[in-house]
């Protein structure tokens, strides 16, 4: 059996994160898990007791990066992998009637965040010829109404990523869009995105829904496990959708 890896996954207490972390858990890889809400990372620790570290924080706070590699340093002496997977979908406002003081909230939670985290984790990265995988968005590609601030703010983890991966060849940045899922974000879309989305667009979603086609967790959540245990260098400063024929060895059977 291959070696352990240690691998930090935030937002990982529910949905795509919890999925990726419970994937990684069963394959024997060590996790350092970061959410706010503890309940279902004490219940992944209490399952896989030497396995699992976690920290109960929340990601724009300026010293969680920190404790995160730290936490993963103390207990396990190395960091093969990140997911940067956290983030947040609202304010669903169009532009004319957003605030910038949202707008830059959310930039702290779905960019800022990350790029703290990837700056604390890049020398342990290399030394270990890492990966750093982006959970990103088709909204980071294509443009729904009142979608501005969190479509901008995946765009910009894109080009985080390839960045990265142009600056450190020793470690591999690869963003992954994980298509629509069964989630929470959906659930807050449905529920609260009609009064400022296009009606098609809110209607396209809702009947994903209903017609039970929306991704498991499982299944994107599977890929981003996977290529944070062996995505290629070749992969690095790209983004794909989850299913897309590149990353079709990464894909469960």
């Amino acid at each position: 059996m291959p070696e352990p890896q240690v691998i930090i996954i935030t937002g990982a207490s529910r949905g795509i994160g919890h999925a990726i972390a419970t994937h990684l858990l069963k394959a024997g890889h060590k996790v350092v898990l970061t959410a706010r809400s503890p309940e279902k990372l004490e219940e992944l620790q209490k399952e896989y007791p030497s396995q699992v570290q976690y920290l109960a924080a929340d990601m724009t706070l300026p010293d969680t990066p920190y404790k995160l590699k730290e936490l993963a340093l103390l207990h396990f002496h190395h960091i093969n992998a990140v997911i940067i997977n956290h983030g947040a979908l609202s304010p669903m406002t169009r532009v004319a009637n957003s605030s910038i003081d949202d707008w830059k909230a959310l930039f702290d939670a779905n960019f800022f965040s990350a790029l703290a985290l990837a700056k604390e984790t890049i020398p342990y990265l290399r030394e270990t010829k890492g990966r750093l995988i982006f959970t990103s968005s088709g909204a980071a590609t294509g443009a729904y109404t009142a979608w501005g601030a969190y479509g901008t703010s995946k765009a910009a983890l894109n080009h985080l990523s390839k960045h990265i991966a142009v600056e450190e060849p020793d470690i591999t940045s690869v963003a992954v869009s994980p298509g629509r899922v069964d989630t929470d974000m959906q659930k807050e879309l449905r529920e609260k995105g009609k009064a400022e989305m296009a009606p098609k667009d809110h209607e396209a979603f809702s009947k994903e829904f209903e017609a039970g086609t929306l991704v498991r967790p499982e299944q994107s959540g599977g890929v981003i496990a996977n290529l944070a245990v062996s995505a290629k260098p070749e992969l690095a400063g790209q983004y794909f959708k989850w299913n897309a024929p590149e990353l079709a060895e990464y894909q469960l059977s």
